[in-house]
């Protein structure tokens, strides 16, 4: 398709890439350069810490977590997207956004089209009110258990992530252990992953945040189930801290216990060729095939049992299933065929791109 001028709107929590945990905008940066890379111009509105080969956009200097201001995220969020549609929309042809429900009362006026992607979960009723008032905005789903709830909005297509195959490296001899990777809170579980690999007898890694919202759930449910032989607790991990884990783990044991709209973390076991052992809810079905990339699970024997049977998978096909399905090119592919639907169908696109704000660098 012809080179476009396209705006990317990341959040400002994390910088994009992030340098801990932040799945979204880890999204938003190998999407950007993708694109970057297949010619198009991309102007990304990150955090000012944010490494891209994009023009890079900065409302804020650091991302917010890591400088303890994740209070000023809405306001800063809003003064981005103030910048975007007042100031500079007619710079792009295609605007882009990953900042969700804020971006509503701007891109229902806007003359640009606005792609919005969402990256959490629709379905409580007071999300489902408002994404209805905007239904006939350009929606684009992360995996069509996502858009269950929601079936009546404008949905364009499901883009399921995707990283670049070199990011992964491919292991077929891995260590003895199995792993726990992402959060320490409620809805994903980890209690329950301590629980299954005490009662396997198997040793089990822990490389995960705690939330501030989640250090009650951690003090009275994980914390005391810490202190065994079998159990290591590694706190929170760089991007190469966890691809070491993820290499050499037998298997991940993701034991979510919500509708989980994507989960990145599966895709980027399948990579390194590490079978992942899931419950059944939320986008794991789609993502994960039952008895060759993984294990689907519904009850505690399901998981006990999936443990003991992980050597039965064959580590490349979990490697095969992300090549084929699940990296930065599908990813990319998805978005521009979005990109040209909602564009003239002649494919003649506007002129040449403006000067930029003062706020922008190359």
């Amino acid at each position: 398709m012809n080179p476009l001028r396209i705006a990317q709107i990341a959040p400002l929590i994390e910088s994009v890439p992030p340098a801990m945990y932040g799945g979204t905008e880890r999204v938003v940066y190998h999407l950007t350069e993708e694109l970057v890379e297949r010619g198009h111009d991309v102007t990304l509105f990150a955090s000012g810490d944010s490494l891209t080969s994009a023009t890079l956009c900065s409302p804020v200097m650091k991302s917010l977590r890591l400088t303890g201001q994740q209070s000023a995220g809405t306001l800063s969020s809003l003064y981005t997207l103030a910048m975007v549609y007042e100031v500079m929309a007619g710079k792009f042809d295609i605007i882009h956004s990953h900042v969700e429900f804020l971006t509503f009362p701007y891109a229902a006026k806007s003359l640009t089209p606005t792609v919005l992607t969402f990256h959490g979960r629709l379905d409580f009723p007071e999300t489902l009110r408002l994404l209805r008032m905007y239904r006939n905005l350009h929606f684009v789903s992360i995996s069509d258990s996502q858009r269950a709830s929601a079936r009546d909005l404008n949905w364009q297509q499901t883009v399921y992530h995707g990283y670049p195959e070199d990011a992964f490296g491919f292991s077929d001899k891995p260590s003895d252990y199995f792993l726990y990777l992402g959060r320490l809170s409620p809805e994903k579980a980890p209690h329950e992953a301590i629980i299954i690999a005490k009662e396997c007898g198997v040793r089990l890694k822990i490389a995960a945040k705690v939330d501030p919202v989640d250090q009650a759930y951690f003090a009275q449910q994980v914390a005391p189930l810490l202190d065994h032989p079998l159990i290591e607790y590694l706190g929170e991990v760089d991007e190469s801290g966890k691809i070491h884990l993820l290499r050499h783990a037998r298997a991940l044991l993701n034991t979510i216990n919500w509708p989980e709209p994507f989960g990145l973390v599966m895709i980027e076991s399948l990579a390194c060729g590490t079978p992942v052992i899931v419950r059944r809810c939320g986008s794991a079905p789609e993502i994960i095939e039952h008895g060759k990339t993984g294990f689907i699970c519904q009850s505690r024997d399901d998981f006990v049992r999936a443990v003991r049977g992980v050597g039965t998978l064959k580590r490349d096909l979990c490697r095969k299933a992300f090549e084929g399905r699940f990296t930065r090119r599908h990813m990319a592919d998805g978005y521009e065929q979005i990109y040209n639907r909602l564009l003239n169908p002649d494919g003649v696109q506007s002129g040449s791109f403006d000067e930029g704000s003062s706020l922008c660098r190359p």
